[in-house]
């Protein structure tokens, strides 16, 4: 008899340790159960959907059912919810949401994808009709809908991450008169105070109203719909719709009920091959803690680069591999308006946090050459460990092309160069594309200054 898998999620993390399982071991039986209507879908593109770039939700799905169960050789259900793991007779129990009718299923391995939910603050109103999540498609959906109905009265956003803000540039675009809540005295607090003021600043120059240093203390409501949302200071401002967009916590109360260990912010604990504390049972993507690639130390950065990966070495090795996930630097970049930002690695406060000496560079550079006409501004920040030298971060703000500029610098601190191996880097140069010196390569040089070697 084929040895069986079972995988609990069909996203990100799920179909990618489902489809290599497959694909290592084509004779094992896998089973695919996805809480949800939707597999394979992009969640990052939500906000682009709601704001009506994106035109219908099935264009953020990669693969259907369908796909899955026909062409891959995959058995993937929808509405099932896995709602309990019994470790010792290694069987799932699954609940068919359509009906009602559960079936209990046995497993030889089992991968956990159960991802990540939006935090629910506890506040009153919360529950009124017009408060909104931003997580899955079908919030996606319920979104768009209450955004085309309208009401007339502004959109309220809680939270000024990076979800939070691509929405507040869609909402704007669409026309609504949009309200951030921000309870720290910055936006994105991990960026250099420069580029989130930058930050700050391109949200107010296209309309967006920012309130920064409170958080809002009541939804306001009549007859159990929103009405609008006083904030820690007493001030009222009028909504239609909110939008809460606080951060997410894992789903790991599964595993937790199975008795599996969890760790940093209860995320599921697993091993650098994704294994948890059963070796029969592998957990990947936003429910499980991760591992700093910089500082080792235990982190939760739930990215769906991070799932794709961690679901495929899952599935690897759920198989019968040895793949190793070597951790994370948190790479991650987004558009506000027409200002790009992006980041990778440590912070300021995150290196000193860890007992580094560092020493920080901010410059400003073209990224053109001067005479070339389009050129715009890019503002590049390194962080860098003073007595080596060694890259520990880097941010960036300004066109399009600093995300480039911030994966070079991604890989430099994956091999672990220091700023004067990146400034000696041989970079592209055509008026078109980059100046002579590189906005990189004039940021190593500045830092380079501050190193003690």
């Amino acid at each position: 008899m084929s040895e069986k898998l079972i995988v609990i999620g069909g996203t990100a993390a799920g179909l990618s340790a489902a489809s290599k399982a497959k694909r290592r071991k084509p004779d094992m039986e896998i089973q695919v159960f996805e809480k949800s209507g939707y597999i394979s879908y992009g969640a990052c593109g939500l906000p682009y959907f709601v704001g009506g770039m994106i035109p219908d939700p099935e264009d953020l799905v990669s693969l259907t059912v369908d796909q899955m169960t026909r062409n891959r050789g995959v058995p993937t259900s929808i509405h099932t919810e896995v709602t309990a793991i019994d470790r010792e007779n290694r069987t799932v129990t699954v609940k068919y949401l359509d009906n009602g009718q559960e079936q209990v299923h046995g497993y030889d391995k089992l991968v956990i994808a159960t991802g990540a939910r939006p935090v629910r603050p506890d506040i009153p109103g919360v529950d009124a009709e017009g408060v909104h999540y931003l997580r899955t498609v079908e919030d996606g959906i319920r979104l768009k809908n209450a955004v085309k109905a309208g009401t007339g009265k502004p959109a309220v956003i809680l939270g000024g991450g990076f979800i939070g803000l691509e929405v507040a540039g869609e909402l704007a675009l669409s026309g609504m008169e949009v309200h951030i809540y921000e309870k720290l005295p910055g936006l994105l607090a991990f960026l250099d105070e420069s580029i989130s003021r930058q930050v700050l600043e391109t949200l107010e120059r296209n309309g967006v109203h920012v309130h920064l240093g409170t958080g809002v203390e009541e939804i306001l409501t009549e007859k159990g719909a929103v009405t609008g949302v006083r904030d820690f200071r007493g001030e009222e401002t009028d909504a239609g719709l909110v939008l809460v967009s606080i951060g997410v916590v894992p789903n790991s109360e599964l595993a937790k009920a199975a008795g599996l260990e969890l760790g940093i912010r209860g995320a599921i604990a697993v091993n650098d091959r994704m294994e948890t504390s059963d070796p029969r049972i592998y957990a990947c993507g936003d429910c499980v803690q991760m591992k700093n690639r910089i500082t080792g130390e235990p982190a939760y950065v739930p990215m769906g680069t991070t799932a794709n990966r961690q679901g495929r070495i899952a599935g690897e090795n759920a198989a019968g591999g040895h793949e190793t996930f070597p951790g994370v630097l948190g790479s991650m970049v987004t558009r506000v308006f027409d200002l790009y930002v992006a980041a990778t690695g440590l912070a300021v406060s995150q290196a000193e946090a860890q007992g580094y000496k560092v020493a920080a560079t901010v410059i400003t550079k073209s990224d053109r050459a001067s005479y070339y006409p389009g050129g715009r501004d890019n503002r590049l920040c390194l962080v860098a460990d003073r007595k080596t030298g060694r890259l520990l971060g880097a941010q960036g703000a300004g066109s399009e092309s600093i995300a480039g500029r911030i994966n070079v610098l991604a890989a430099a601190i994956t091999c672990g160069m220091t700023v004067g191996e990146i400034h000696r880097l041989d970079l592209v140069y055509s008026p078109s594309v980059a100046p002579v010196y590189d906005p990189i390569l004039i940021a190593a040089s500045q830092a380079m200054k501050q190193v003690e070697v």
